[in-house]
C-alpha cells in the first residue's frame, strides 16, 4: 500500500514490474493521473528507443496515454525534471544501470519517482536495471498478465518471432504472456550466452 502522505520534502521510489501485457504502463499512467488530480507537478519520461505508439506520449497496450519527454541519455531526466514533485519513467529496462543513480538522486531530493519496466527478458533472465531498482524501492508492485494458452496468471513474455536480440520492440505480433508451464524460451537459441542490445 502506497501511503497518501510522507513528510514534506521526503521522496521515495515506486517500482511497477512484470511481463508483457501485465498492465505495468496502465498502472503507471493511473498513478500519474491521480498525482495530477492532486495538483502535483508531474513530469514523465521514456527512452527514445520506444517509438511503438508515438514519440511524445507514454501509451499502454489498452491505449491509455500521458504526455512524456523522450530521452536518449539517463542524465537528461535530471536536467528535464525541473521542479517536478512526481517523476514517472516507463520502460526502465531500456536504460542502463546509471538509471539507479539518477532515481536515487531524485528521491533523495524529495521527489516521488514511479518507475515501470519488464523484470525479465524473453529468456527469463532478470532485465537490468530492474533488479537493482527493486532493491532500492520503498514500494514494489508485481503485475501479472493472463496466459494466452490456459488463462492462468502469467509472469513470462513469450517471444513469437525468431530473433536472438535481447531487445526487440513489439506488441502482440511479437510477444504473448505465458504462465510458467506454457512459456518456452528454448524455441530460440538457448546456447547463446550473450545477446546484443539492438532493435529491429
Amino acid at each position: 500500500m502506497i501511503p497518501h502522505h510522507y513528510p514534506n520534502g521526503v521522496g521515495w521510489v515506486e517500482v511497477i514490474a512484470g511481463c508483457m501485457f501485465s498492465g505495468k504502463t496502465e498502472e503507471l499512467i493511473r498513478r500519474l493521473h491521480r498525482a495530477r488530480i492532486a495538483r502535483q507537478e508531474v513530469v514523465v519520461f521514456k527512452p527514445t528507443l520506444d517509438s511503438r505508439y508515438g514519440t511524445q506520449e507514454v501509451v499502454s497496450h489498452s491505449d491509455d496515454r500521458i504526455p512524456c519527454i523522450p530521452v536518449s541519455e539517463v542524465r537528461q531526466i535530471i536536467e528535464s525534471a525541473g521542479s517536478a514533485q512526481v517523476v514517472g519513467i516507463d520502460e526502465a529496462q531500456f536504460f542502463d544501470n546509471s538509471l539507479i543513480e539518477v532515481i536515487e538522486e531524485l528521491a533523495n531530493d524529495g521527489v516521488r519517482v514511479v518507475v515501470a519496466g519488464l523484470d525479465q527478458d524473453f529468456r527469463g533472465v532478470p532485465f537490468e536495471p530492474m533488479p537493482q531498482l527493486l532493491a532500492v524501492a520503498e514500494h514494489i508492485t508485481k503485475t501479472l498478465a493472463v496466459c494466452t494458452v490456459c488463462g492462468s496468471p502469467a509472469n513470462r513474455s513469450q517471444r513469437l518471432v525468431h530473433r536472438n536480440t535481447r531487445v526487440l520492440l513489439g506488441a502482440s505480433e511479437s510477444y504473448e504472456a505465458r504462465c510458467r508451464r506454457h512459456w518456452n524460451p528454448d524455441v530460440f537459441d538457448p546456447h547463446q550466452e550473450s545477446l546484443p542490445l539492438v532493435t529491429g
